[in-house]
């Protein structure tokens, strides 16, 4: 996604480019197999008939497009975003819904991704060593908040990109590399220690950093790993929980155990910064923030 949201130039892959290889893609018969077997008929994330063409889409592009990585790129973005509207989770894929969400029954629809004019640059690795090679404005930094990793919540998404047909386990078909690839940030021994080494490392005058009050930092920790830069401010705002935290707890029968303790969070925006004028006039942002 960021090969094509960030890097790929709007001007170089503009819709008359694109959009007819999109209509080429939807217009590819049905393709049960691997996929299809794994995610919509063993584990239910998707209807078999969009399964199918999801299947028969993803091959073509990588049978047509590996030669060209920032168009397979776009293509994948845009089957991702088809896929995500179409399946049948709250959202993250942990699990799949006991009954058919009503999405799940529209048909899979390709369209233009939100590609912007202008080049950028997109890398993938982790961020405690690609930190050290960068020089930028700006720093905005999104790490996990908690023990959820983002390859477990989003692991069909790394399947559909890799497609691997990777060995899966437990009744969700989960990739087996869950429980091998692990980051520091998902563990609340090494979180603190990780997060201060990408701070350190960081090559930029202003940087960002978002959390929030059920992570595994307190606001407090957070502010203090910040102090060295200069000027710090913190703003933040109601958040609505994830949707699981609505509907209750459930044993893997689909039986409610739980109660809602909560519905909403405190989401925080951390802003440091070496320059006091961008800090007097972030601080009277946050002065307005509701507490």
């Amino acid at each position: 996604m960021a090969q094509a949201l960030i890097e790929a130039d709007a001007r170089e892959y503009p819709r008359s480019r694109v959009e007819p290889i999109l209509k080429a893609l939807s217009d590819l018969p049905p393709e049960p197999g691997w996929f299809t077997k794994t995610y919509c008929k063993e584990a239910r994330f998707f209807l078999p008939k969009n399964g199918a063409r999801i299947e028969s889409i993803r091959n073509a592009i990588e049978k047509d497009f590996s030669d060209e990585p920032i168009l397979k790129a776009i293509l994948l973005t845009s089957l991702l975003l088809a896929a995500d509207k179409v399946d049948s989770t709250t959202g993250v894929q942990m699990a799949y819904l006991k009954e058919w969400a009503p999405r799940a029954f529209n048909d899979l629809k390709l369209e233009y991704p939100p590609l912007l004019p202008g080049p950028g640059r997109a890398l993938l690795g982790d961020a405690l060593d690609l930190v050290e090679g960068i020089e930028a404005d700006l720093f905005y930094l999104d790490p996990p908040y908690n023990q959820h990793s983002y390859l477990a919540n989003y692991r069909i998404w790394e399947t559909l990109v890799l497609w691997d047909k990777p060995e899966t386990y437990g009744i969700a078909k989960k990739r087996l590399d869950v429980r091998l690839r692990k980051s520091a940030f998902n563990s609340k021994r090494s979180v603190k220690e990780a997060l201060e080494k990408v701070l350190s490392r960081i090559k930029a005058p202003h940087v960002l950093l978002s959390f929030n009050n059920e992570g595994f930092l307190s606001p407090e920790a957070i502010e203090e790993m910040l102090k060295e830069w200069g000027y710090t401010a913190k703003l933040s705002r109601p958040h609505r929980r994830y949707i699981g935290s609505v509907i209750g707890i459930y044993n893997p029968k689909g039986e409610k155990v739980g109660m809602v303790s909560h519905t909403q969070n405190k989401e925080f925006l951390f802003v440091a910064t070496q320059q006091r004028r961008v800090f007097e006039e972030i601080k009277s942002i946050a002065e307005l923030q509701p507490a």
